[in-house]
């Protein structure tokens, strides 16, 4: 069959599967994508230095990643697909409390502490103490003892402890467990707006579209127990700068808390109540996830 222009993307379409086994979802993602892909290029009329510009720039986004920076995360988050991707694979049902983006300076493993044990290792200047406590139940309302909390955030001078060699090792990171009445506590520091990392491709990619790298004050959690879907969020600070433009999109007004001054005797500057609501896995569920 001779190739042309109009019949280019029925071909490569048709030629899923015509030389090995592939799954209906395999199928669906392939095809959609093939048609997109081609699809755009029609509508921007890709010329062929472009597209050899194009490889350049994804050969070079993946020489960028390594143990301590996820490029290509970064460009999903720039161009707002993580937090499309996030709403669609966890969709807010009643109560349960939403989810955001993960972004890339997650790191698995941190210390394991006590209940309202501080995540601070090193002291800076400027800073403001934070005492975090709020409350996990069910869709019913009902406490969850046994909950586990991964927390990080950025340093008061905008950096996560593992893109500052200043910082000791898991500095602003730790696991936390709620007690026998759903409550969880710990101690921080009140979270500052930054950049994304603005140089190597994500720069470029920034730069391309215009836009800015800032995000506003945020205290990342993972909120997680066996038989219930985890929860990836974020809590905003409510007085933060780029609270309603930030660089990736994922601010929900949900995740907005207010940071007041701590009462007297609390040790800390500020506190923040803030509270989160899981949704039970149900047997379909699980079976998708798998």
């Amino acid at each position: 069959m001779a190739i042309t222009l109009h019949n280019i993307t029925e071909v490569v379409t048709a030629s899923l599967g015509e030389h090995g086994e592939i799954t209906d979802r395999q199928r669906e993602i392939m095809t959609s994508l093939i048609k997109h892909l081609h699809s755009f290029c029609k509508d921007v009329n890709l010329q062929h230095h472009e597209f050899l510009a194009a490889c350049d720039y994804l050969a070079r986004a993946g020489q960028t990643c390594d143990d301590k920076r996820q490029e290509f995360i970064l460009l999903g988050d720039i161009l707002g697909v993580e937090v499309l991707v996030d709403m669609l694979s966890n969709p807010v049902e009643g109560t349960e409390s939403e989810s955001t983006v993960l972004g890339p300076f997650y790191r698995e493993t941190p210390p394991v502490l006590p209940k309202g044990a501080s995540t601070v290792q090193k002291d800076f200047a400027d800073q403001e103490t934070v005492y975090f406590e709020g409350h996990i139940r069910d869709a019913d309302g009902q406490p969850l003892a046994g909950v586990i909390l991964d927390v990080w955030e950025d340093a008061p001078n905008g950096l996560y402890e593992n893109h500052d060699p200043d910082q000791p090792d898991f500095n602003l990171r730790g696991r936390f467990e709620t007690d026998e009445n759903g409550h969880y506590a710990f101690r921080a520091v009140r979270p500052v707006p930054y950049p994304i990392p603005d140089n190597e491709t994500a720069g470029e990619l920034l730069r391309f579209m215009g836009h800015h790298p800032n995000r506003p004050g945020h205290m990342h959690f993972i909120v997680s127990k066996d038989g219930y879907r985890p929860l990836i969020s974020q809590i905003y600070d409510s007085s933060s700068a780029w609270l309603d433009n930030d660089s990736v999109f994922a601010v929900k007004d949900s995740l907005v808390g207010e940071f007041k001054p701590a009462p007297e005797g609390m040790d800390t500057d500020l506190h923040v109540e803030f509270d989160f609501t899981l949704k039970r896995v149900s047997a379909e569920d699980k079976i998708a996830a798998e």
